[in-house]
């Protein structure tokens, strides 16, 4: 699919007013995506695991309005008027309008709430951008024939475009729609992959790598330190970019034969090195960044101590922030949870942690 495939032609109906509701959950990298060209195209494909329990419940009120010249919207986190949120969703609106033009002929009423603690230390955007692209993508339907259709090649165009429309709000969004591996950016081994949205992973998963657990350790829950706007925007002229780009390519095609054979071992080598490597690349930039604190080290070298004591599959990952991802297999969380709250939970930030698993993607609940 092309971006002139997400252009509609027209709409047949008119809707005066309506509500709409989607669920969508937050998803952890293992492949990194650091860097992108313009329009929000990655430098490199990544590919994630979908969570199931960080999700973000997002309600799209909409009523028709005459004065079409400005966006007319106001939002809502957990009841509370957040002003705040605007100037990101304007600018949002701004990417998308030629997508879905009926953005400027109604006033929007955007209603969030997270089932993990706002300013937790967990991004919201990949879940937040993608349930408002889906609930944009319900209105759209609406708009166009009786619902949602369906029709499989219907619901494939509606998921690909609500993907589209995600990552123009933020990159990590269009990741966030199915599950439970998703893979983002054009790369020659994945089927139907493409760098304007995410594609479920198409090939075979191992029974080792099914109802994975991922813990997340809130080593510092404030806000970070630079943005990732900023941040993906260091890669320009970073001097170890292109050999970067590359190592993302090699560790994509390594995952494909690792998910197959269900080997764990390997499977934690990529997903570690990938994680220290965007630390790498932020700490080797110009300027440069440490993003880690005293604590994500401690909390790393434990989890070493770990594995090499108890044999465990325990591994671990990072986003572009100081709190650990603790990834491992469903047959170890016994252990693993107490090795958390005897070892681990010390270093977190007031003793916060969050459990979750790997999950199914986004729902439409009305």
């Amino acid at each position: 699919m092309t971006v002139q495939d997400f252009i509609p032609k027209s709409y047949s109906k008119t809707v005066e007013r309506g509500n709409v509701t989607w669920e969508s959950p937050s998803n952890i990298a293992l492949v990194k995506y650091w860097g992108k060209k313009e329009n929000q195209i990655p430098a490199n494909p990544s590919i994630s695991f979908t969570l199931s329990g960080c999700k973000t419940k997002t309600t799209l009120s909409y009523s028709k309005k005459e004065n079409t010249s400005d966006f007319s919207f106001e939002v809502f986190l957990e009841g509370e008027q957040k002003d705040s949120f605007k100037p990101k969703i304007e600018t949002f609106f701004k990417r998308i309008e030629v997508y879905v033009p009926f953005v400027r002929d109604f006033h929007f009423k955007i209603e969030t709430e997270n089932t993990f603690p706002h300013s937790s230390g967990i991004a919201s955007s990949a879940s937040g951008m993608s349930a408002l692209a889906l609930c944009l993508m319900s209105v759209e339907m609406e708009l166009t024939n009786d619902g949602y259709s369906e029709n499989e090649e219907s619901q494939k165009y509606f998921t690909n475009k609500a993907s589209f429309l995600a990552r123009l709000g933020s990159g990590s969004a269009c990741r966030s729609l199915e599950g439970d591996l998703v893979a983002w950016g054009t790369h020659k081994e994945i089927t139907g992959s493409s760098d304007l949205f995410g594609v479920k992973y198409p090939f075979k998963v191992h029974d080792n790598f099914k109802n994975y657990q991922d813990t997340i350790l809130l080593v510092d829950k404030g806000e970070k330190q630079v943005s990732s706007t900023v941040g993906h925007g260091l890669m320009h002229n970073h001097p170890f970019a292109e050999q970067r780009f590359e190592q993302a390519h090699e560790n994509l095609s390594s995952l494909i034969k690792i998910f197959k054979e269900g080997d764990v071992s390997k499977f934690i080598e990529i997903v570690e090195s990938e994680a220290l490597t965007l630390h790498a690349m932020m700490m080797t930039s110009m300027p440069y960044f440490i993003l880690m604190k005293p604590n994500t080290l401690e909390i790393i070298n434990k989890i070493w101590a770990y594995r090499t004591e108890t044999n465990s599959k325990l591994c671990f990952t990072l986003d572009a922030g100081a709190n650990v991802h603790l990834l491992y297999p469903e047959n170890e969380k016994i252990q693993v949870l107490e090795f958390i709250k005897n070892e681990l939970v010390a270093y977190c930030q007031n003793g916060h942690y969050i459990c979750d698993q790997i999950g199914f993607g986004a729902k439409k609940l009305a």
